[in-house]
């Protein structure tokens, strides 16, 4: 793939960009399902006036385009890898939220639950010990989808300069320095444009695979 415009190696920055990227997605997927579970969980099985608060509140999150929200969470921070982790992490936690309520109000009235509320079981025990492993295929579907989608908003955020900062290699960084020798390096653009386009590809496939597999059980 030759060199850049420094004289690096390419193939060395692109490989070692990936490793940057799935770090930044792997993290901030992790984040939002250590964040949009539990609110999940509470908003379904709580019901009511508090399920009706916590929803409106994620409504209103993502009611924002997604790479605009994460914009508006790092204009509060300074821009690097960790901050556009949280920010990416933050703005895919709604969406975490929403499936796992889904999941949780499609099976709080089954039997077992009710004999865990018999047994006298607290709230807690019943969500995380009762209703959480019944309802972990579609978390660990969303959640893998989620990845790819973390990576290439975490890698726009790094082509815009707020994310992964140099001299870190990073698919979104390298992208942008790439824009102004197109014209006779296109290899510097289309080596991490490929690898990037690959890696969400891969990831979307994934979770469909997980997906077609939860169905099926």
């Amino acid at each position: 793939m030759g060199t850049d415009n420094y004289g690096r190696d390419i193939i060395s920055r692109v490989l070692l960009g990936g490793q940057t990227s799935l770090v930044m997605g792997l993290v901030a997927s992790t984040l939002a399902l250590t964040l949009g579970v539990p609110i999940g969980l509470a908003a379904g099985y709580s019901g009511g006036k508090i399920d009706e608060a916590i929803m409106r509140l994620m409504d209103v999150m993502m009611s924002f385009p997604t790479l605009i929200l994460a914009l508006l969470i790092l204009t509060a921070l300074s821009a690097s890898m960790w901050n556009a982790i949280l920010a990416v992490g933050l703005v895919y936690a709604p969406r975490i939220a929403r499936i796992v309520r889904a999941s949780t109000l499609s099976v709080k009235n089954e039997e077992f639950v009710k004999a865990a509320k018999v047994r006298g079981e607290s709230s807690t025990y019943i969500m995380y010990r009762e209703i959480l492993p019944n309802i972990s295929g579609p978390i660990i579907v969303e959640g893998s989808i989620r990845v790819g989608y973390a990576i290439l908003v975490a890698t726009s955020l790094s082509f815009l300069g707020l994310g992964a900062q140099p001299p870190t290699p990073d698919w979104g960084y390298m992208v942008a320095e790439a824009r102004n020798h197109i014209y006779h390096t296109p290899w510097f653009l289309l080596a991490p444009s490929v690898a990037l386009s690959l890696t969400v590809i891969g990831f979307n496939l994934l979770g469909d695979g997980l997906r077609d597999v939860v169905e099926d059980n």
